[in-house]
């Protein structure tokens, strides 16, 4: 029982410890001109790693700042040599796995950083240093926080579990068709984006849970319930777009809607940290207004739906596989049927 009070103890000075960095990297980027030093994915990565200093992300720091400064560069690059657009934005995407593949990385982050210039239009080669500053400094928190945090905590029954979960979705997928499903959806949403003018139906963080997703759909426990998917991230679009427009103090703004963002999770008992950064989306877009929380409920609701489908067609194959087998090997080869001369 003390272990368990101990651990939840812990995993609250971790989150208020998230709350404070991001809190001081908004600053560090307003007083350094680099607004995108605050990354949005940083509240995702940032909750994972200091909540879980033990974990696989937090265990390997070097890919932890490698794969999203070389997806960054890459989606940068791209972004301005060409215009917007689904094939773009699936070539952007498709090469950022190429990336997290050949540098045998489990960052799916990365890929976030990748598109996040083509949904912004970013072009300057600022981007990718300010990516990789951001979470530079956040390996430095990391750091710090493993070597006088908390030690020897252990945590209750359903902390480990999550534990557990959490490493086996930052695994590398390996579920069938998944890569042949992420591009399909990234190319048909793309599709809606380009002809609506809605460039946030594709936020950058909705293509990380889509990875995530598609890359294991085995994964029990995260997604019991998907409707529930375009209810969160509507409600921390929501918190974002509100503290941002109501709140004049950017740092606190952004302090608020972490804090909001991490207790609406906790109420719907999910784990969604690409949620946590959809939340902080409207601190680096222009005039963001409500479009943008439209845009995440009908982007949410597309990838829902599209899961729905891919997920049957998934137990579908699965279930006629072994039909297929099982009439081959019922059926008596032509040597064996056949008298020998």
């Amino acid at each position: 029982m003390k272990q368990a009070v101990a651990g939840n103890a812990s995993q609250s000075f971790a989150e208020v410890l998230v709350m404070g960095f991001l809190g001081a990297i908004t600053l560090f980027a307003h007083a350094s001109g680099m607004t995108l030093i605050l990354f949005p994915e940083l509240a995702a990565l940032s909750h994972d790693i200091i909540t879980r200093p033990r974990g696989r992300w937090a265990s390997d720091p070097g890919q932890l700042i490698l794969t999203p400064t070389l997806t960054a560069i890459l989606g940068l690059f791209l972004t301005r040599h060409l215009s917007y657009g689904a094939l773009q934005m699936a070539l952007i995407v498709g090469l950022s796995l190429i990336v997290i593949r050949i540098t045998r990385s489990t960052i799916a982050p990365a890929i976030s950083a990748g598109l996040l210039p083509m949904v912004l239009a970013e072009r300057s080669w600022l981007y990718p240093v300010a990516i990789f500053l951001g979470i530079g400094i956040l390996v430095v928190v990391l750091k710090l926080w493993q070597r006088f945090g908390p030690r020897d905590v252990h945590p209750g029954i359903r902390a480990a579990e999550h534990s557990r979960l959490v490493d086996a979705l930052e695994a590398v997928p390996h579920s069938r068709l998944w890569a042949l499903g992420l591009m399909t959806f990234v190319l048909g949403l793309g599709a809606l984006a380009q002809a609506s003018g809605l460039r946030f139906l594709v936020f950058p963080p909705l293509i990380v849970i889509a990875y995530e997703l598609f890359g294991h759909p085995e994964v029990p426990g995260w997604m019991k319930r998907p409707a529930l998917l375009p209810v969160v991230c509507l409600l921390t679009a929501s918190v974002g777009l509100i503290a941002h427009q109501a709140i004049h103090a950017e740092f606190l703004a952004v302090m608020i809607t972490m804090l909001g963002s991490v207790l609406i999770l906790r109420a719907f008992r999910v784990h969604m940290p690409p949620a946590l950064a959809v939340g902080l989306l409207p601190f680096v877009m222009d005039s963001p207004d409500g479009r943008f929380p439209i845009s995440v409920l009908l982007g949410t609701s597309a990838l829902t739906l599209y899961f729905f489908g891919y997920r049957r067609l998934l137990h579908a194959m699965e279930a006629s596989a072994p039909k297929r087998s099982s009439i081959k090997s019922s059926t008596p080869s032509s040597s064996c049927s056949s008298p020998s001369l």
